[in-house]
């Protein structure tokens, strides 16, 4: 099928406030508020207690703009099967309230003005992660793996993993292994969080021709990928435990939150092979919800005395 479709004009002269929030869906809010979940916990666990407000303000903005770079980069590469999909169908490339000319110097800008911010006001350090994840998610992912292999978004993934890097080196200027098992945990999760994601918009990305698990594949075979990397998550979330020294609080939403996330995949997974009624999107939803508890424990363990 060909995708190639030319953007649809927008209807009559575009205002000020209707550009503005053009830009802003440019930079997938939903996505940047995710990542900055995982920051704030993770510069608290590495401070052991409360670091500077406005160390935590400058690398929460520093990664929003990041983030906001690279999901406009995305949304530039990916403006082609965009127009095909039901899902991306407003997004503001295909309803022509952007020009692609616009959203390219706005990815670039965005981009550099992330790295110079988190250079000065956190660490060069901060800043070079930043560059990589920018890198990561618009060459590794959105040119490279997303069109090419069902395993996209595992791979893809990494990208998203790097908040919890950048978040740990501006305050600390190094990196230890609690960051990596942080990535681990999110490079883990990202499978179960977006492949029943894409188990409800199968045709959609078939359509547009990405060859995501659920389109190369049975909603069994989906589901018993979702319930694997569900285990795996949890058992890495666990070793936080012996390696950052994690308190009482964190252990036990680990271990509950975790069972939860897990009897909810091990539902998926059930309704799938007896092809019943999987509803997707309830793990999805899910998901959010455990990587959010996850790491408001690991926000608040390190302040209790215990």
């Amino acid at each position: 099928m060909n995708v190639a479709l030319e953007t649809r004009p927008a209807a009559g002269p575009i205002g000020i406030r209707r550009k503005v929030a053009a830009y802003v869906a440019l930079t997938k809010p939903r996505v940047i508020e995710l990542l900055l979940v995982v920051t704030a916990p993770t510069m608290i666990l590495a401070k052991n207690g409360l670091p500077s407000v406005w160390l935590v303000l400058a690398t929460l903005v520093g990664g929003a703009m990041s983030a906001g770079s690279a999901g406009a980069f995305n949304c530039y590469i990916d403006r082609d099967i965009d127009r095909v999909m039901k899902r991306t169908s407003k997004r503001p490339l295909v309803t022509g309230e952007l020009s692609d000319r616009e959203a390219l110097v706005f990815a670039y800008v965005l981009g550099v003005a992330s790295i110079l911010w988190l250079g000065v006001f956190a660490n060069w350090l901060a800043a070079a992660l930043s560059l990589g994840a920018i890198l990561l998610y618009v060459v590794f992912y959105s040119l490279i793996l997303k069109r090419r292999t069902s395993q996209n978004i595992v791979w893809g993934g990494v990208a998203g993993c790097m908040p919890v890097l950048i978040g740990w080196a501006a305050v600390t200027g190094s990196l230890t292994w609690t960051p990596f098992i942080l990535f681990m945990v999110i490079f883990l999760w990202t499978p179960p969080h977006y492949w029943p994601l894409s188990m409800k918009y199968r045709e959609d990305y078939k359509a547009a021709g990405v060859p995501m698990l659920a389109v190369v594949r049975g909603r069994a075979a989906v589901g018993l990928q979702v319930v694997l990397y569900a285990w795996a998550t949890v058992a890495c979330s666990l070793l936080l435990v012996p390696v950052a020294g994690m308190g009482v609080l964190y252990s036990v939403v680990a271990l509950a939150a975790g069972g939860w996330f897990i009897y909810e995949t091990h539902r998926l997974y059930n309704l799938a092979i007896r092809h019943g009624d999987a509803s997707p999107m309830r793990v999805f939803h899910g998901s959010i919800a455990y990587l959010s508890l996850l790491f408001l424990a690991i926000a608040i363990d390190p302040l209790l005395p215990f």
